[in-house]
């Protein structure tokens, strides 16, 4: 389970287990994560879980949230990154089989539209052939269908597959036991599934479904 370790000039004052979706941190008391400091704002920043992966999002805050030194507004968190919020440092650990890597980005990060086919061995592109086993418990794919990689079909055997353009429009694809669901994790523009804006809260993703990020269409296959 990943954790959240809390500390202030080198020591630490507490640890907390990360086991539910939303997780805030801010000074007020009713937080998660309470830092009672001033430079700390009431609602500072929130860390949102999906599957195994944990996102940061900063909540307008006076005196703004940093990871590894760089002001971020929301950033997905990798094992051992350090928060860093005022003088308090909060290190991320997430120490579980895959963690940081149980994505697929079908979006090259930077790329103006979709890879092309050929495009899998490049840097912020998974593979294809490589697999974890257990992994096809569920089987379905996304089908591109516009931009330079209409036609491509992605199979989504993570647990997460992240799509869409980073900054711009990106969605979480999750497996879970019984179907998959999708929700909008970062970007301003909100990607939509079947002409409906799709929110933070995850929706149940059905065969046939269509999903529109930054521009580029694309279906749900679910045999």
């Amino acid at each position: 389970m990943p954790k959240m370790i809390v500390s202030i000039d080198g020591v630490v004052i507490k640890e907390v287990q990360l086991s539910k979706d939303r997780t805030t941190l801010g000074r007020r008391p009713y937080n998660d994560i309470v830092i009672d400091n001033l430079a700390v704002s009431g609602e500072h920043a929130v860390l949102l879980m999906t599957g195994n992966e944990v996102y940061l999002e900063d909540l307008n805050s006076t005196n703004g949230t940093y990871v590894n030194g760089k002001a971020v507004k929301k950033q997905l968190l990798q094992n051992s990154d350090t928060v860093e919020i005022g003088k308090y440092k909060i290190k991320y650990i997430n120490e579980a089989p895959g963690a940081g890597f149980e994505k697929t980005m079908i979006f090259k990060p930077g790329a103006v539209g979709m890879p092309t086919p050929g495009a899998a061995s490049q840097p912020g592109v998974a593979a294809g052939p490589a697999r974890a086993p257990d992994a096809v418990a569920l089987h379905a794919s996304i089908k591109v269908l516009s931009g330079a990689a209409a036609g491509r079909e992605v199979p989504l055997v993570k647990v997460v597959t992240t799509i869409g353009k980073p900054g711009v429009a990106v969605a979480a694809i999750t497996r879970r036991p019984h179907g998959f669901v999708v929700a909008h994790v970062d970007g301003g523009n909100k990607p939509t599934l079947n002409g409906a804006a799709i929110g933070a809260e995850p929706v149940s993703l059905k065969n046939g479904d269509l999903l529109e990020l930054a521009g580029t269409q694309m279906q749900f296959v679910q045999p």
